[in-house]
């Protein structure tokens, strides 16, 4: 009799389309797939955009993606929701609404809530009216929340120049909705890169040394992705953390070098079946 092998997580990713494959939609499935996942997906916009910036945006009507978002938890499920780029209250509202639905019946299902607020070059991508909606109605609902440095100083008021002022914003974040809050502290100058995580039983700090490379473009959604497979996996919080951290890093060094900006990751390294053909 053949050993029956286990069926992988599920993880439902609602975000936005980077056909340049190294953010949004296209980094999350790579990385739930690389770990050991199953990626499904609802895609909240259309965008062009390369290494070097985002040249349009195409948002999808807030009835498609429901519908979207109902096809796949209809059928294939999913044990945990993962979320970047959303687009507008209309959009915020449905996802709301889907994921507290999927939860009367699938109480522990993981919600890593990424919110995607500033783009890479500072601009920032929503209305301050959006980013109250999202506070409201998708807070309460996260079972960790993600922001990075200008994320966070959007969301607190706050001017974030230290881990000690990192710490303050986690703090006020965790007010906010009363769930764990991972600090990305990226954007920090220096040669150390820490973050931090908030929970209920006090901080966790997560430190290395810093890459020197522009091939960064999609960490976040990486990260994020990768934490709600490892989450969906039964993992520890803290472990999670910890394990999606290292899977970025990797990916940052092994990173295939592409575009003029800002470069992608290499999401395949723990495949480490990859030759260099160029």
């Amino acid at each position: 009799m053949s050993e029956q092998i286990s069926k992988p997580v599920r993880v439902l990713s609602i975000a936005g389309s980077d056909s340049g494959g190294g953010a949004g939609i296209q980094a999350d499935i790579k990385a739930i797939t690389a770990l050991g996942g199953y990626a499904t997906t609802a895609i909240t916009a259309l965008t062009a955009q390369n290494t070097v910036g985002v040249q349009a945006i195409y948002p999808v009507l807030a009835s498609f993606l429901s519908q979207q978002i109902r096809s796949v938890l209809s059928d294939l499920g999913t044990d945990a929701f993962k979320t970047g780029m959303l687009g507008g209250n209309a959009e915020i509202d449905v996802i709301a609404d889907e994921i507290s639905e999927y939860r009367l019946t699938n109480p522990n299902t993981v919600f890593v809530l990424d919110p995607v607020m500033v783009a890479k070059g500072g601009a920032a991508l929503m209305q301050e009216d959006v980013i109250q909606s999202i506070q409201k109605k998708l807070f309460p609902l996260a079972t960790v929340l993600t922001p990075n440095l200008p994320e966070a100083e959007r969301l607190t008021g706050l001017s974030l120049a230290s881990v000690a002022d990192m710490k303050a914003a986690a703090r006020m974040l965790h007010a906010q909705s009363g769930n764990a809050i991972l600090l990305k502290g990226g954007h920090l100058s220096g040669d150390t890169l820490v973050d931090v995580l908030l929970t209920q039983d006090g901080f966790t700090e997560f430190s290395d040394t810093r890459l020197d490379t522009c091939h960064t473009h999609g960490t976040g959604c990486t990260l994020a992705s990768a934490l709600a497979t490892f989450l969906a996996q039964k993992k520890t919080l803290i472990d999670a953390v910890a394990l999606a951290r290292t899977y970025v890093r990797q990916a940052i060094l092994e990173a295939p070098h592409f575009g003029k900006g800002d470069g992608p990751l290499w999401h395949a390294h723990p495949f480490r079946s990859h030759t260099n053909t160029r």
